[in-house]
């Protein structure tokens, strides 16, 4: 996975969070670069149960690279990443942080589940095929099981008369619902959602965020949305993070931040978004 040199804690010395105030992500002083390019810069951001965050900002700045490196889609050349108060890039060795193994890996992002811009459904497989491959074979669900699952699923995204069609038989929109249910089916603590709507047509936008609406309304489960949906993260988001050059440079609530920000950089942002 990363280096194999012995690594310690962060130099901040908060170590893993303990106790009924655990956050169930931190990133703890986080770095990823390519070559010489810093995308995540010493990101420290704490994300708590059932919470909904928002994160906004130019494209560049390290939105997607966030999600990424806590999918371990991309591995950060310092800090850690902590999942429900365990390190998930980390592993502890005789009292010291490591580089994680794969197995420690594949637990511990067990938790999270992310839905990309773009669809990466089977094309093969029906929608209900789509959905129930991975808890059968990851899971272990007996088919009759991941079946049950998976119809409820697609009926909560509003695709039950769709179960036995093939992607190129959806519509964008539909397809990118299919792909919320397949992600939902492996009963993740922590969804990510990386500009998910962005390559909708705008006619479709709606009914992909609709059915986010429905998760946040029906599911205990974290979100972490990567979005230029300003209107969407007003209403949705309990927090906004505005991310530039790799940092948050604003946070708080979704109403302040997306009504009245106080960073100048926050501001520039907004007005060229929002016109």
């Amino acid at each position: 996975m990363a280096s194999t040199t012995e690594t310690a804690t962060p130099s901040d010395d908060r170590g893993a969070p303990s106790g009924a105030d655990v956050p169930i992500v931190r990133f703890d002083q986080v770095t990823k670069r390519f070559g010489d390019l810093v995308v995540l810069d010493r990101l420290t951001l704490d994300v708590a149960h059932n919470e909904r965050v928002a994160i906004i900002g130019p494209s560049g700045s390290g939105k997607s690279t966030l999600l990424r490196v806590l999918m371990t889609l991309e591995i950060p050349e310092e800090g850690v990443i902590y999942v429900d108060g365990e390190p998930l890039n980390r592993m502890e060795r005789r009292g010291r942080l490591v580089p994680a193994d794969r197995a420690h890996v594949r637990r511990v992002r067990a938790k999270i589940g992310m839905v990309f811009q773009h669809f990466h459904l089977f094309p093969h497989m029906s929608a209900l095929g789509n959905v129930i491959e991975a808890p059968i074979h990851v899971l272990g669900l007996s088919c009759r099981e991941a079946v049950a699952r998976g119809e409820e699923l697609l009926a909560m995204v509003g695709l039950s008369d769709k179960r036995d069609q093939h992607p190129n038989q959806l519509s964008g929109g539909q397809q990118q619902r299919v792909a919320i249910a397949r992600s939902l089916a492996m009963r993740p603590s922590v969804m990510l959602f990386d500009e998910v709507t962005s390559a909708l047509d705008p006619e479709l936008v709606g009914e992909v965020l609709n059915t986010i609406r429905r998760i946040g309304e029906e599911h205990r489960i974290t979100m972490l949305i990567v979005t230029h949906e300003m209107g969407f993260a007003k209403e949705f988001a309990d927090r906004v993070c505005f991310f530039d050059e790799g940092q948050i440079r604003e946070e708080g609530a979704a109403r302040e931040i997306l009504t009245a920000p106080q960073n100048p950089r926050t501001q520039q942002f907004l007005r060229a978004v929002l016109g």
